[in-house]
């Protein structure tokens, strides 16, 4: 399984290959910023990380995803949203952003 690293507090945590980064991250009781209700694709954008390490391991980030993140401002190469990124086979480090 792969390990998400997150850069703010040095926690890991693993997560199943195919699990959303928000899935794993609310699995393990962090807190991070978002607007999704279970079971809907809201792609509201609250939920903003870095991915420092392992982007490309990550899903592909699709063409709805990428105009929600045009509209943030702070948008970094590293940006993704954590409810659309699936998890790959690799590990990652991400950066939570201060709610």
């Amino acid at each position: 399984m792969p390990v998400i690293t997150i850069k703010n507090t040095g926690k890991t945590l693993e997560a199943a290959e195919g699990t959303s980064i928000m899935q794993a991250l609310l699995a393990a009781g962090e807190n991070i910023a978002h607007k999704c209700v279970e079971g809907k694709d809201e792609l509201c954008g609250a939920c903003h990380i870095f991915v420092h390490e392992g982007r490309k391991t990550l899903t592909k980030t699709t063409r709805p995803e990428n105009e929600k993140l045009d509209t943030i401002v702070g948008v970094g190469s590293g940006s993704r949203l954590a409810c659309q990124a699936m998890l790959g086979t690799e590990n990652i480090t991400v950066e939570l952003l201060t709610i």
